[in-house]
């Protein structure tokens, strides 16, 4: 199964994103990041199973900047 990982730079840790799922894991690193995010979401879909929908090719990331 493929999912989404969204990986942004914390006060002290990469925090990393499964949207699919809204399942977070951090690290010291993107890839401990991302690789906690892995074991969170294996962890996830054997205790909740995969929510319908949540494997779908349709998952668009974007950016965007608000004007304050």
């Amino acid at each position: 199964m493929d999912f989404t990982a969204i990986i942004k730079k914390g006060e002290k840790q990469f925090v990393a994103l499964c949207p699919e799922l809204d399942v977070v894991s951090q690290g010291y690193t993107v890839e401990e990041s991302l690789k906690n995010l892995k074991e969170a979401v294996e962890l996830y879909i054997e205790e909740m199973g995969v929510p319908e929908g949540a494997t779908s090719k349709e998952t668009i990331v974007a950016s965007f900047e608000v004007k304050q």
